[in-house]
Formats: C-alpha cells, structure tokens, sequence
C-alpha cells in the first residue's frame, strides 16, 4: 500500500470516529425518523403489529413494569442509599426504566409508520393534517371506516383542535380512499390499542421516576425539576455519566433532529435540549433563553457532582445554585440606568479683562448707533413698508420723513461718560454769575419770583433798586458809545 492510500484510510477511519461521537446522547428513534422515505420499510402488507412491535410482550418490559410496581408503594428515605448510588437496586431500576422510554419511543413510531400504510388506502390525506404520531393513531382509532364521524365528535374534539377538525372534516368528504375491510380494520385497531397501552406505560416510568429523583438527584431536581432531571439522567446513562459530562454537553442532551417528510423543519431549535424547554428557561424572554440554557446547565452539572456523593441530601446546594440562577435572571431583565443630564464643568480659563478706559469710550460713542438710524431702523405695527430704492430688497427708511413721527428725540445725558467739572471750577462759576440785589422780573418777563430784598455779607438783609445796575450800564453806555459822545479829556501838546 502506497502512503496516499494510508493516509486517505486514515483520513476515513477519522471521519468515521468523528460521526460517531458528534451525538452520543442520539435516541434510535432520531435515526430511524433521519432515514430517507425511499429507504424505509412498507408495512402495507404486513398482516399483524405483533411481528413487528415486540416490546410489549417481551420479558423485559414485564419485568421492569412489575418492579415499578412493587416500589410505588414504598417510601425511601435519603439516608437509605449508602456507598455508590449506582449499587442501590432501586437505582438500577430507574436507570432501566429510563432506557425502556428510549425503546418505548422507537416501538411507537414503528406503530405509526405501520398505521400510517395500512391507513392510507382509506383516508390517505390524512398523514399530512395530523403530523403527531400519536394524534394520528388516535385519529384513526376515532375514524375507522366511517368518515363521517368528524362533525360535532366530541372524543376528536379532545384530541385535535377545531380548526384541524374543520380540514380533516371537509377533505375526508373529498377523498378518493376506498373502504377497508374487516380484517384490516382489526389490526389498524391492535395497532392503535398497543400504541396507546405503549405511551400509558412510558407516562407511568416518568411519574415513578420523577417520584424517585427527590433521593436520587435532590439538588438536580430542584432546578430543573424531577421530570427534566430523569430525561437528562436517563440520556446520560446513569448520575455517574451525567456527573462526569461537561456543562456543553449537558446542555445538549435530548437534542430534537428529526427531519419530518413534507413538513418544515425550521420549528426544531438547532442545539436545543431538554434543559433548553424546561420551565425554567422558558419563563425568560425568547432572546434570553439560550444564553439561560447555558447558565443553567452549568449549575446542572455541579449538582449532579453533589448528587453523586451523597452530599447535601436535603437540597440545600441546589437551592442556594437556583437562588443564584434567578439573581442573575433579574439582573439581565433590568432596565437600562436613566441617563442623568449633568451639567457643564465649569470653564479652566479665568475671566478675560475687557478694555476699559477713555480710548474705549470713544470707540464705542464712535460705532454705536445714531438716532437717524434708530429712527430708521424702528417700524410700525401693521404698516407696509416702503422700500428706500424702489426695488425689493426689503430695506426702508422706517420712521423717517413720516407724518407723526416728531422730531428726533434729543440725545440721552449718559451720567458714567459725561465731563465732569471739578468744584472749584463750580464755585468760580457761581461767583460770576452772581448779582446783588437778584433779577428783575420786569424786563425779562419772569414768574414773578424775583425779589428786591438781596442778602449781602455787610449788612445781611438789604432792599435795593433792581434796575440800578441796568441804569448805569445804559448811562455808561450812553457816555462812551453813542453817537453824540465827545473826547471827555483832550491833551494839549506844549510848544517847544
């Protein structure tokens, strides 16, 4: 042999090693439904169920049923397990029951599969409005010959809803299927009778399992239940196995991958177990499940490592591991924080110095507004402006050249800019305005409150003429500058 053909053997033997154990927790019954519908059995000529569903009678299920039998009555105590749990024969009886579930299941699709020929000579529309195996072998247990027994049938009532009844109802009245005989009739109903007997019994484990795992597995049950914790105990092979998977694994076990013949399959959740459709997981949002699966079967597995040492017989582990799986629920449910506006950090820079002084003064009488551009720039409620050169570029002359508008307002004294005088400069002021004797009222027409009483620092109190300043300005004036005045004093030069 050449060393390519080693090496692609190799390659094979790899190949063939990775297929089988990519899902060791795969149930017979996954494969049997993975077969392709050309490649399956016909059991349309077959004339008894017995030939091809042994399990019922066989001396195993007997056996175990009896034994499940004899231990529902007895009351078990945690105490009573000792050493491994694998020795306890209690123990080896539900490790049993569980696998005879797994045979259970594969026993009732060979049923449906053979009801389902036999029954398709007389209804054969009927395989695609009843996917449910065991809806279906209920159905034609109902049915039989008589089709007509669809309308207002209380026992289908109970088994499919109003709407599939109302299809079934209206496509058996046009079905082409031909009436079945008796001896056909007969096995179709065995058929039925040993499938539902079946699936009674797998309930009945289920119920004496779930009973049983309260001293088998008490940490394990309380997180996920009695129910959920059988069917992965029961997958795993024992709580030895289980305790000795990893938490991917775990999560893993009882992984639907049924392919069903003319239905979709984008309803089976790919890499989703029991632990993912327990009632714990479910009770989340659909967006947190997955990532629920995954923390749960984590907890899963550090109670099953418990559970296998006898450790924590009350439950106290599993209690404390489901309080914190229900803490971290919470936590992911939690609204988001509110935001809080804060507001801005105050500014680093110190006050910038603004420009103060006379120079800025100036510069800003020189570039402020005027009062003709107040004016124009002031406008009148609910008047049509006029624009200023006669096109329209919306600038007008406001108040300006109005009828009514006034005069421009004199400009306000502003008391901070002024120039100031000092008081010295007052008081000289006062000093040169001052007249004796106060002003006259007759010549300059005033209100009357002058007065001829005057107040002079010699003799205080003193009434004098207000008119006599004026008389000897005019008299001087009269003297010096009017027309028929004369040199008063004429200088004579002396002759030499």
């Amino acid at each position: 042999m050449s060393l390519a053909d080693e090496l692609l053997a190799d390659l094979e033997e790899a190949g063939n090693e990775g297929e089988d154990g990519l899902y060791p927790e795969e149930e017979e019954g996954d494969r049997l439904e993975d077969i392709p519908e050309e490649m399956e059995v016909d059991y349309s000529k077959t004339e008894s169920v017995a030939s091809i569903a042994k399990l019922r009678n066989s001396k195993q299920f007997s056996e175990i049923m009896e034994k499940i039998s004899e231990y529902i009555g007895k009351q078990r105590k945690n105490s009573d397990v000792s050493g491994p749990v694998e020795a306890d024969p209690e123990y080896r009886l539900i490790v049993a029951a569980n696998n005879l579930t797994v045979e259970i299941d594969n026993e009732l699709n060979i049923i449906h599969k053979f009801t389902r020929d036999k029954y398709s000579k007389r209804f054969p529309e009927l395989e695609s409005l009843v996917p449910d195996s065991l809806d279906y072998i209920r159905t034609v247990k109902e049915l039989g010959n008589n089709l007509e027994k669809c309308k207002n049938n209380e026992t289908l009532q109970q088994i499919l809803t109003n709407a599939t009844i109302m299809v079934v109802s209206v496509t058996a009245s046009t079905t082409q299927g031909s009436l079945l005989s008796e001896d056909e009739l007969k096995q179709l109903e065995e058929a039925c009778d040993m499938a539902l007997e079946l699936n009674q019994s797998k309930h009945r484990i289920y119920e004496y399992v779930e009973s049983r795992m309260s001293f088998i597995a008490p940490n394990l049950s309380i997180i996920v239940g009695a129910s959920t914790a059988a069917k992965i105990m029961g997958i795993a092979g024992g709580l030895t196995n289980l305790s000795k998977m990893p938490a991917c694994n775990l999560m893993l076990l009882g992984a639907q991958r049924r392919t069903l013949s003319g239905f979709s399959s984008t309803s089976l959740l790919p890499h989703t177990g029991f632990i993912y459709h327990c009632d714990v997981v479910q009770s989340l949002p659909p967006d947190l499940r997955r990532k629920a699966a995954r923390l749960v079967a984590a907890k899963c597995t550090l109670a099953s490592r418990v559970d296998s040492f006898h450790e924590s017989s009350d439950g106290k582990v599993g209690y404390d591991l489901k309080e914190e799986i229900e803490r971290k629920f919470d936590k992911w449910q939690e609204p988001p924080p509110v935001k809080q506006v804060k507001p801005l950090p105050a500014p680093l820079d110190g006050q910038r110095k603004k420009r103060g002084g006379r120079r800025y003064r100036k510069m800003k009488e020189r570039l402020g507004l005027t009062e003709i551009r107040k004016h124009a720039n002031r406008m009148t409620f609910a008047e049509i402006e006029d624009d200023a050169y006669q096109e329209d570029l919306g600038f007008s002359l406001g108040q300006l050249g109005k009828s009514g508008s006034g005069r421009v307002r004199q400009a306000q004294v502003n008391e901070a800019t002024k120039a100031r005088i000092s008081k010295s400069l007052q008081r000289t002021l006062q000093k040169q305005s001052m007249t004796y004797g106060g002003k006259s009222t007759v010549r300059d027409r005033s209100s009357g409150t002058s007065s001829s009483v005057a107040f002079t620092p010699l003799q205080g109190l003193e009434i004098v003429n207000p008119q006599a300043a004026e008389k000897k300005v005019a008299e001087a004036n009269q003297k010096y500058f009017s027309n028929m005045a004369e040199f008063l004093k004429v200088k004579k030069e002396s002759k030499m």
